[in-house]
């Protein structure tokens, strides 16, 4: 990792671990294998930069990479060799087809409108275009109704027009493996598909692929446990680590019994209490929830959080470590070996997802290289 002593103008350290990221993928396509593994690399690939992320999972072995926007697809397509497979899980919005088409970017089709639209694009290209199907199995969030199904499944201009590549849902709780849904939406979606024949299939994310076997069809869309996060918020659940996240210390001081801390005063000090502020708040993507109830991590102890976190700073009690530490200057443990970003999420009321999708561009970011899927950890 970097040196701790290197100067930076900066409050907080993001450290992105590229080869655990490739460990994970790893793992992932063997659990799930004979069905092929992809990655959902949207929302700036979960916080942590969707260029070098999609890169290393090329690099890993991914062939396939779904993102929400097509503008996140365009942002990394130079990133990745042409033979890379990148699909929009949104759609396209009226009028953008011919630029989709244009830089080869499959759109997956959730409405009537979305299918026509692109089989039209399709015709006026004179040549098939790529694309995915979405079924509504039961998430009522995006895809096909049963009706809109059958009628597209009966469409010859359409299948003569469009290249499906895959039919698709989304399950709704898979992170609850014993959730009665799981078992419904399979059913549906088994149901649906077989308009289909012939077309793979995809209907698990990452918490599909700790599902059984049959949830894994063709391909399976891994997201949160990739980055390291556990698709049911048990840190038990969690792949290898990816991120640490520290923050600086900005001051330190002492204050006596009583004192009122942060906005509101809405912690009381019942003792005099040493104060270790850090440099980094909500504006960096660490919930105000997290006052009073979250924690830092120091030389392997948990520093409570006290009073509200603000936009640039939060309050740490520092009481219970020895004189002088930390000082000035030091770094905090946010998100690490003894805080996974689970366990930071829980202290939230959050999830995963969205304490990595809310990290800003503020912290100074740190990629360790990946060195091949079988390597260790970098140095």
């Amino acid at each position: 990792m970097p040196d701790n002593r290197a100067p930076t103008a900066r409050c907080g350290r993001l450290w992105i671990d590229l080869s655990a990221l490739a460990r994970n993928y790893a793992a992932i396509a063997a659990r799930v294998a004979p069905a092929t593994a992809a990655a959902v690399v949207k929302a700036d690939a979960y916080g942590l930069g969707s260029g070098p992320v999609a890169s290393a999972l090329w690099d890993a072995g991914c062939r396939r990479f779904f993102v929400a926007h097509l503008d996140e697809a365009l942002a990394i397509r130079d990133e990745l060799p042409p033979q890379a497979e990148l699909i929009v899980l949104n759609g396209l919005p009226p009028g953008v087809e011919p630029l989709c088409a244009r830089h080869e970017i499959v759109p997956v089709l959730n409405s009537l409108g979305q299918a026509e639209r692109w089989a039209e694009t399709a015709r006026a290209l004179d040549r098939r275009l790529p694309a995915v199907l979405q079924l509504d199995s039961g998430m009522s969030r995006l895809g096909l109704a049963p009706e809109d199904d059958v009628r597209l499944a009966h469409d010859d201009r359409f299948r003569q027009a469009v290249d499906l590549r895959l039919v698709m849902s989304h399950l709704a709780s898979s992170g609850t493996p014993g959730s009665e849904a799981n078992a419904m939406q399979i059913a549906a979606f088994d149901r649906l598909a077989a308009a289909f024949p012939g077309i793979p299939r995809s209907l698990a994310n990452s918490g599909g692929a700790f599902l059984a076997a049959p949830y894994h069809k063709d391909v399976v869309r891994a997201g949160i446990a990739l980055y390291g996060g556990s698709p049911s918020g048990d840190p038990a659940d969690a792949l290898e680590p990816v991120v640490r996240l520290d923050a600086r210390v900005v001051q330190v001081r002492t204050v006596p019994e009583g004192t009122g801390v942060g906005y509101d005063l809405t912690h009381r000090c019942t003792r005099p209490t040493r104060i270790a502020t850090i440099g980094v708040g909500y504006a960096d993507g660490l919930p105000r929830t997290l006052g009073n109830r979250g924690a830092a991590w120091f030389d392997g102890r948990r520093l409570p959080i006290l009073g509200r976190v603000s936009m640039d700073s939060i309050t740490l009690d520092v009481s219970d470590l020895p004189a002088g530490q930390p000082a000035e200057g030091d770094w905090v443990e946010i998100i690490g070996p003894h805080q996974p970003v689970d366990v930071l999420a829980r202290d939230a009321g959050t999830i995963s997802y969205e304490i990595l999708t809310s990290l800003g561009h503020r912290y100074d970011r740190h990629y360790l290289p990946f060195a091949g899927v079988n390597s260790g950890r970098p140095a």
